[in-house]
């Protein structure tokens, strides 16, 4: 299988070099990592469109895989690695990750891990978004596992077309997850401030911080990771509210209303 490998956290970031060590285990695998040169996070769907995209090779571990860095978003890297005839096939699975942090409720839309797996999607490739719901848990070996078991156990559930999976991680031992479940998005709220401060210079500029709030709904992904269960989430493109819709259709409309 061709196999290719994006983030938002960086090419370097130990979530996907440790799933690229563990993946390229398995020879059966063709491995390309196409990821951003650094920091990307937050940055959603964002593309570069003004600025040119300059990419350096990197050698990987074995001379039949692929390895690009991007001083692009984690969106510019799968749009480049499948549209811009860098890799010698085009991919069979996108994998996006693995994430440091969660990527669990709306955060999903400003994620730069999802983006990317998102894109793969809207190109017609099956994509996973991968992420450990922790930013102090740095043992990212259990989740390159459980992907690689997934993918390799599980490829008719992988395998879609038409939507993307969005996982999460426990960030704890194996032996503590409880299980597996399929979930929906769960409701984040951020109480965002902005604390004004003063650079040397005296230019006023500000700094984001704040409060974090999650419901506790049942068969939601923050229910699930809260209860150390990895949370498998599909998700598709299409964001039409369809029974808005279809009330809207019912109504009358005239010209000038």
């Amino acid at each position: 299988m061709r196999i290719l490998l994006t983030n938002d956290d960086g090419f370097f970031a130990p979530g996907i070099q440790t799933l690229y060590n563990t993946l390229s285990t398995e020879d059966e695998h063709e491995i390309y990592v196409v990821a951003p040169e650094g920091q990307r996070s937050a940055c959603g769907r964002s593309i570069t469109i003004f600025h040119p995209l300059f990419v350096t090779p990197h050698k990987l571990n074995r001379n039949k895989d692929f390895g690009l860095v991007v001083n692009g978003t984690p969106t510019d890297c799968v749009k480049l690695a499948v549209e811009g005839n860098i890799l010698s096939h085009k991919p069979d699975l996108i994998i996006s990750g693995i994430n440091d942090g969660p990527n669990l409720g709306t955060d999903i839309f400003y994620s730069g891990t999802v983006a990317a797996a998102m894109e793969g999607i809207l190109l017609g490739i099956p994509s996973l978004a991968v992420s450990l719901a922790s930013y102090e848990y740095g043992n990212f070996l259990p989740a390159a596992k459980f992907i690689r078991q997934l993918i390799k156990e599980k490829w008719e559930f992988v395998s879609s077309f038409h939507s993307l999976l969005n996982i999460n991680i426990p960030a704890v031992d194996q032996s503590q997850w409880t299980g597996v479940q399929i979930t929906k998005l769960g409701k984040s709220v951020y109480h965002n401030t902005f604390e004004s401060r003063k650079a040397p210079n005296g230019r006023e500029y500000y700094w984001i911080s704040g409060d974090f709030t999650h419901d506790n709904e049942q068969g939601t992904d923050l229910k699930a990771i809260e209860d150390l269960a990895v949370s498998i989430t599909p998700l598709h493109g299409d964001l039409t509210d369809y029974d808005r819709l279809k009330a809207l259709k019912e109504e009358v409309f005239t010209f000038g209303f």
